[in-house]
């Protein structure tokens, strides 16, 4: 299991688009990724679940990879989410 925080800073926060941009990148990767934010986890590669969080601008939240590739997948999307999801 692999673990790292990621943190948004775009001022929709992460809302549809880049949701569907998130969960497309996570479905690119065998591993299973979770967003962990205040001791709710929902499946990375899921829309609704991701939107569920209501993550906005500036909040903190933790993305978790248990598999084969679980590393190279939580790193590419704290990057993902570093970079606002070129917005």
């Amino acid at each position: 299991m692999y673990i790292k925080p990621a943190y948004i800073d775009n001022e929709e926060g992460l809302h549809a688009r880049p949701a569907t941009f998130f969960i497309q990148k996570a479905n690119e990767f065998e591993s299973n990724i979770w967003i962990e934010k205040d001791e709710r986890r929902v499946n990375a590669k899921s829309l609704l679940g991701v939107l569920s969080l209501g993550i906005t601008k500036g909040m903190e939240f933790t993305i978790i990879g248990e598999g084969p590739d679980e590393k190279e997948a939580v790193d590419t999307l704290v990057e993902l989410c570093a970079t606002n999801f070129a917005e």
